[in-house]
């Protein structure tokens, strides 16, 4: 017999709990179940292109770091293409394009290891600038929240691109922008990712 279910309440939001980490990083949770965690290896050793490391924290309300965030990142290769079907063209070998990090449980540091993505042909709104997609979850967070990560010397390409003019203040602009350091022959850009305060980092509504 079928029922009206026109009566159903919608079902509570809930932010994310410590499960998170048991099934999308069980290593870290303490649990030895993968020869290798799904997401770490971004690239691949056949990658071409600039080396880097990116590092940040995601900082709460009160400017403290959030110590249980895990993160997703998503990105083209060094010429502009993504390891997808519609990526538009072929990558090298082993090259995924997609990462996921979790933060140090006593610091709140996360990191990962890449190639500096090419520009991108975004759909039907002409050249992007290079960047790195990043998706955020953690307890506290209701909805995983999406934000990019561009290159404070793509100074030209930044200032061409389709995404970044949207935003129209350039305060706000400036929370999209890694800061590029040398560190003992290392490039590490530095990206802190802020959930609330004047210095909020821009989300995306996707």
């Amino acid at each position: 017999m079928s029922q009206d279910l026109n009566y159903l309440k919608e079902t509570p939001s809930q932010t994310a709990g410590p499960y998170v980490h048991i099934g999308l990083a069980p290593g870290a949770a303490g649990f030895d179940i993968y020869r290798q965690e799904l997401g770490w290896d971004i690239c691949g050793p056949n990658a071409k292109g600039e080396r880097i490391r990116i590092e940040g924290v995601v900082i709460d309300g009160t400017g403290s770091p959030i110590k249980d965030v895990l993160l997703e990142a998503w990105q083209a290769n060094a010429a502009g293409i993504y390891s997808h079907p519609e990526g538009g063209g072929d990558v090298e070998e082993e090259f995924r394009g997609w990462g996921r990090v979790i933060t140090d449980f006593e610091t709140g540091e996360w990191g990962f290891d890449t190639v500096k993505p090419g520009a991108t042909r975004g759909r039907n709104v002409g050249m992007q600038a290079p960047h790195i997609n990043l998706w955020i979850v953690a307890r506290g967070i209701n909805v995983g929240l999406n934000t990019r990560i561009y290159f404070d010397d793509e100074i030209d390409a930044n200032a061409a691109d389709p995404v970044l003019n949207l935003i129209e203040w350039e305060r706000r602009r400036a929370t999209l922008i890694a800061k590029r350091t040398d560190r003992d022959g290392q490039i590490v850009y530095r990206f802190d990712v802020r959930l609330q305060s004047e210095n909020e980092t821009v989300f995306f509504d996707i």
